[in-house]
């Protein structure tokens, strides 16, 4: 008789309730315990002792990832999404929250999350500071051009990047207390197409101490961020090394580059061996159709809530390849512009949520279909991709793979 533990997981506190899947309703077992090391081992051992198999719990803020790492090596586990286990109102509690996960787990009706293996947990976590690392960067970017804009400088209106080699160069004598808009317009590269006497006329203005203070914080802000960056690429380019092959078969789709690549393949995993077809990896990610079915008529087409990270990744890389002239994404693109920007690109991220299963679960490699494609411009566009990936810290090999399709 298989016996399965629910456990209602709290930042201080565990609650745990064992029955038999047979029959949920009868509780043969229950205990509560703390959420230290010591008592996540006494919960191992108890569990052990009533011949458990099996444990749900709920995703409970980040609560549920220590109960989760002391388990993993020793049950079948199960992360149910809280919505799925919600009580009616006025009648909640742990004991009948830990209750109702083992009845839900054996009657099928709980929305279970996917948890990835331990090495695939570290590829998103450092994917995903990384991520964070390069929000933060852009932010203060923006910062810096507000901080220039209330100096009366106008430097991003005539140079096409603020932080280029120039750019820095000019910023960074800004910081040192350079105000002398002709000595700062020297250190600009010549190739500026602005002019020298535009860029000169552009940093005339009033560059306080003040100014010169919070620059030189923001400067050396991003400047660290910029080091932290590419010691996240170096670690992860290190711990993806042995799938190389798939990150380079990703890149040779329209609109996939080198850390796109990385990122899918941290969330969705090497082979993306947890979903059996495409569409139920298009509804995990949530860019398919939602259901809201009543008297046999759909009401809402609206799509669920999936995981954000690989969405927003989709989003960006749909943007991309609707924009690649001659691919197939862009001529989708094209044929559903009528019903909308954003319901173009949507479809356009469904697609390409297809191709990257495929690419993924099956090995296979893309081939374009496009109808105005320039295979040397397919080739170069793969040459820069894989350009990004040795600067990323991959070992790569010096002949380029040709697109073949598998």
């Amino acid at each position: 008789m298989k016996r399965i533990a629910g456990i209602d997981v709290h930042k201080k506190m565990l609650v745990v309730v064992i029955a038999a899947a047979e029959s949920p309703d009868q509780v043969l077992q229950k205990h509560k315990f703390g959420a230290a090391r010591a008592e996540l081992e006494r919960l191992r051992l108890w569990l052990k002792d009533a011949a458990v198999e099996e444990v749900v719990m709920e995703s409970t803020a980040q609560y549920w990832r220590p109960v989760w790492n002391a388990l993993e090596d020793h049950f079948s586990l199960h992360l149910a999404h809280a919505q799925s286990n919600r009580a009616p109102r006025g009648r909640k509690s742990d004991w009948a929250d830990a209750r109702r996960l083992v009845k839900r787990l054996a009657a099928g009706e709980l929305f279970l999350s996917f948890v990835p293996e331990a090495e695939q947990r570290d590829w998103r976590m450092l994917t995903r500071a990384r991520q964070a690392l390069v929000r933060d960067h852009v932010h203060l970017q923006n910062q810096v051009e507000a901080l220039l804009e209330q100096a009366s400088i106008k430097l991003s209106s005539v140079v096409s990047d603020l932080f280029g080699a120039s750019g820095w160069r000019i910023l960074s004598a800004l910081a040192q207390g350079q105000t002398d808009p002709e000595k700062l317009a020297d250190l600009a590269d010549v190739r500026l197409r602005c002019g020298r006497e535009v860029l000169a006329d552009a940093l005339h203005g009033q560059f306080r101490p003040v100014h010169r203070h919070l620059l030189e914080q923001a400067l050396q802000r991003l400047k660290t961020i910029s080091q932290q960056i590419g010691q996240l690429n170096q670690l992860a380019a290190q711990r993806m090394q042995p799938h190389t092959q798939a990150i380079r078969r990703l890149i040779e789709v329209p609109g996939i580059g080198a850390e796109a690549a990385q990122e899918i393949l941290a969330e969705v995993g090497p082979a993306a061996a947890a979903f059996p077809s495409s569409a139920q990896l298009a509804s995990w990610i949530g860019v398919c159709p939602g259901t809201q079915e009543s008297a046999g008529e759909n009401h809402s087409g609206r799509c669920a809530k999936g995981n954000r990270y690989i969405r927003r990744v989709l989003c960006q890389v749909a943007h991309a390849a609707a924009h690649t002239k001659g691919s197939h994404f862009e001529a989708v693109f094209r044929k559903l512009l009528y019903k909308g920007y954003n319901k173009a690109v949507w479809a356009v991220a469904h697609k390409l949520c297809k191709v990257i299963w495929n690419i993924l679960h099956n090995g296979v490699r893309y081939l374009e279909h496009g109808e105005a494609i320039n295979p040397k411009a397919v080739q170069r566009a793969i040459q820069h991709h894989l350009k990004a990936l040795r600067r990323l810290g991959y070992v790569l090999p010096a002949s380029p793979a040709t697109a073949s399709q598998g």
